[in-house]
């Protein structure tokens, strides 16, 4: 009875440990600034006709200079899981979450589909966020090349 309470107890306390560092994760990548919640769809399908709702990745980005960190929320990584440099970025089109999409992504969402480098790619976030995504694409530094469509 005694050594199931203390597993017990022990299971609590890891389980609580995992939980606040988690959160303290998440306040050091916010704590520079400059974040927003956005999700990600890496190496999507050139001619997709019926987007899915697979493959979203629901994490947080952060502006770094010429840069954009990406984060994923559900992990304990302290680096980004991916960088998406600006001079790489090429958006292709913007649109609503279609089908299943909807329920996958967070209700305000707008779908951006970009190419980085050779890679075709997703980028689901509010519209706010969105603004301020294209902001930061078009406020390049002269001579790089921009395509913001």
């Amino acid at each position: 009875m005694v050594l199931a309470l203390l597993v017990s107890g022990a299971v609590v306390v890891l389980v609580l440990l995992g939980l606040f560092v988690f959160g303290l994760r998440r306040r050091l990548i916010q704590r520079s600034g400059g974040t927003f919640d956005c999700s990600l769809r890496w190496d999507v399908p050139e001619h997709e006709t019926d987007p899915s709702g697979k493959g979203w990745i629901y994490g947080v980005a952060r502006y770094n200079g010429d840069r954009v960190e990406w984060f994923r929320v559900f992990s304990y990584a302290p680096r980004p899981r991916r960088l998406l440099e600006r001079s790489a970025i090429e958006v292709l089109q913007r649109r609503t979450p279609q089908g299943e999409e909807e329920l996958a992504l967070l209700s305000d969402s707008l779908v951006l589909a970009c190419r980085h480098g050779g890679t075709r790619l997703e980028l689901a976030m509010s519209e706010d966020a969105l603004t301020g995504f294209l902001a930061w694409l078009e406020a390049a530094p002269p001579g790089q090349r921009v395509n913001v469509a």
